[in-house]
C-alpha cells in the first residue's frame, strides 16, 4: 500500500486519524481472524478509540455481525471504492 495515496489523505482528513495510526492498525490486524468474535470486538474497540468516538452497544453487534458473516468487503480497492462513493 502506497501512504501517499490520496485516499489516505481523504480518510485522514475526514476521521482526523494519522495515516501512521491507520498504518499501524493495518499492520496489527494483518494475520487477525475475523472470524472470532472476540477478535473482532477488539479491533472495533481499537478503532473507535483512535477515531476519539464511542459507539452504542447496538453498534458495535451490527459491525461485529457483518464483519464475521463477511458481509464487508475486506480488500483495498472495495474498501476504497466505497470511500469514493459520493
Amino acid at each position: 500500500m502506497d501512504p501517499n495515496h490520496p485516499f489516505f489523505d481523504k480518510i485522514e482528513q475526514n476521521t482526523n486519524v494519522k495515516k501512521e495510526d491507520i498504518f499501524s492498525l493495518a499492520n496489527s490486524v494483518a494475520n487477525a481472524n475475523f472470524q472470532d468474535e472476540q477478535t473482532v470486538r477488539q479491533i472495533v474497540s481499537r478503532v473507535a478509540q483512535m477515531a476519539n468516538t464511542s459507539i452504542s452497544k447496538d453498534k458495535e453487534e451490527q459491525i461485529v455481525k457483518a464483519i464475521v458473516d463477511n458481509d464487508v468487503p475486506m480488500d483495498f480497492s472495495s474498501l476504497a471504492k466505497m470511500f469514493d462513493k459520493k
